[in-house]
């Protein structure tokens, strides 16, 4: 299999390489040149498997160039050695009649994020093997809260590798700031920025397209790349849980093998809605993907209209690691649903750059709304959504799952399909903690985040995750914001170039 750019689609290489450049030199991203197919009786087979075996089987199917020896080191390196506090990785829990919440924040960020990043550092350092580099990978990352942490901890003092995040200094919580101003490590850089995510998202796609940068970071002996979802070895990772989710239900009883089900998934970024849409590509039941947004609903207008939009006001949410107006994995997407077209992609993202927005024709748009279905929530729905969850059901839910949660509700009132569904659960509440328990009926104000932690896990039974609990202790290595406007001299600083 080999993997092509989104905006020309002669470009050709192996999957060890595309994981390295993680952004294609014409800005576009990385795809595959066909979708590997996953038949009924391969799914049988996987039902009896563990996640780390499930893993191996549909790794395999993208990342050709692998061999099964490095595979399998990738998938235990990442999933085993107890990284993740559930024995399952990415457990199902039922809690209605039709919701299934597919926990994803077992790791050791606490986030859907540690999915992918705590194997990408294998992927890229198997790649840097398999494709003769010798030069420092430096990893450039823009973070809305979760990417960061997760990413500074899959790379930590990794061999060959740099590692420097970007984040909105406003636009995380606190404990998400806390992660990352703690980080360990001798490879790690971390810095706010003023502006939001957009910002600092333009600002890494920009260092990235620079060919000064580049020669710049190539004569001090770097090279760039990314664990932001616009590097493949990000996403590929994603289709595996949704894969495993589905076999989980059918071994637990809960569906019939080839039963469809709906896929509902809180998204700013698309990535982790487009891998559930892979995963239906390769053979999955999935009927509807259930597109959830909190109100910067950029998205949600997208798949109602068939415009694409960001000029709009940017809103700092009680979800924030959903604050954004430019979701960069759609253009996977629509490169997808257009067959291909590379040119109609290009003109699309320059429309998006010149003047903020793009239209599809209406043939597109009804390929967009046969299997996607958009809705939004503010701040005060998600937090009554919290509340009643709670009530209803004892299950405490994190700001961004709420969203999801209260986006499913909307979705069967307006259409009145009960098909069972799957609710992505993108982190433990513990990172939101002070507006979940707000949410709850508690009066958070004035606390620190041990008070809260501890006040959380008296009112919702849950444990404290214990590298939640570790922050207290540590040091504030990385307190620093800068203009936005100086991301590659800090960069530059950084790596002493």
């Amino acid at each position: 299999m080999y993997y092509m750019s989104t905006r020309d689609k002669t470009v050709k290489l192996q999957s060890a390489e595309a994981i390295k450049k993680g952004l294609a030199e014409d800005g576009g991203l990385f795809v595959p040149n066909e979708i590997p197919k996953l038949t009924k009786k391969e799914i049988e087979e996987l039902v009896p498997l563990s996640y780390i075996e499930r893993a191996n089987r549909i790794l395999k199917k993208y990342l050709t160039d692998f061999t099964a020896k490095e595979l399998s080191a990738c998938t235990e390196g990442a999933y085993g050695n107890r990284k993740f506090s559930s024995s399952d990785v990415a457990p199902v829990v039922k809690i209605g009649d039709n919701q299934y919440i597919l926990e994803l924040w077992h790791g050791p960020t606490c986030a859907f994020k540690d999915m992918a990043l705590q194997i990408l550092p294998y992927f890229m350092t198997t790649a840097m093997k398999k494709t003769g580099e010798d030069r420092t990978i430096v990893i450039l990352v823009a973070t809305s809260g979760d990417t960061g942490k997760a990413a500074l901890e899959g790379f930590k003092d990794v061999d060959g590798t740099k590692i420097v995040v970007f984040y909105p200094c406003d636009g995380v919580s606190d404990i998400q700031k806390l992660q990352m101003m703690t980080q360990e490590g001798n490879n790690v850089y971390v810095s706010g920025i003023q502006g939001n995510f957009d910002d600092a998202q333009n600002g890494v796609k920009e260092i990235f397209t620079d060919k000064e940068a580049e020669e710049v970071l190539q004569a001090g002996g770097y090279v760039l790349s990314s664990a932001n979802s616009i590097n493949w070895g990000r996403l590929v990772p994603q289709i595996v849980y949704y894969v495993s989710a589905y076999c989980d239900m059918v071994k637990n009883g809960e569906i019939k093998l080839g039963e469809k089900i709906n896929v509902c998934v809180p998204t700013g970024n698309f990535g982790n809605i487009l891998a559930a849409y892979y995963a239906r590509k390769m053979g999955l039941p999935v009927a509807k993907f259930i597109c959830a947004s909190n109100k910067n609903n950029v998205l949600t207008d997208f798949i109602r209209t068939g415009e694409y939009n960001k000029n709009r006001e940017f809103y700092s949410s009680v979800s924030p690691s959903m604050d954004i107006l430019i979701s960069s994995n759609l253009e996977r997407l629509l490169f997808d649903i257009s067959g291909g077209d590379d040119k109609r992609i290009n003109r699309l993202m320059s429309d998006l750059k010149k003047e903020g927005k793009y239209k599809l024709t209406k043939a597109l748009h009804k390929k967009v709304t046969d299997l996607f279905w958009g809705g939004f929530c503010d701040d005060y729905f998600t937090k009554e959504q919290i509340w009643k969850t709670f009530e209803e059901t004892g299950y405490t839910l994190d700001t961004h799952t709420a969203v999801a949660v209260d986006v499913y509700h909307q979705y069967v009132k307006e259409t009145g399909d009960t098909t069972k569904t799957v609710i992505a659960s993108t982190a433990s509440p513990f990172k939101f903690n002070a507006d979940v328990l707000s949410a709850m009926g508690e009066n958070p104000e004035g606390l620190g985040d041990p008070e809260l932690l501890q006040l959380l896990h008296e009112k919702s039974g849950m444990e404290i995750p214990a590298s939640l609990d570790a922050l207290k202790e540590k040091e504030k290595r990385f307190d620093g914001v800068i203009p936005k406007e100086g991301m590659f001299t800090l960069v530059r600083k950084f790596l002493n170039v």
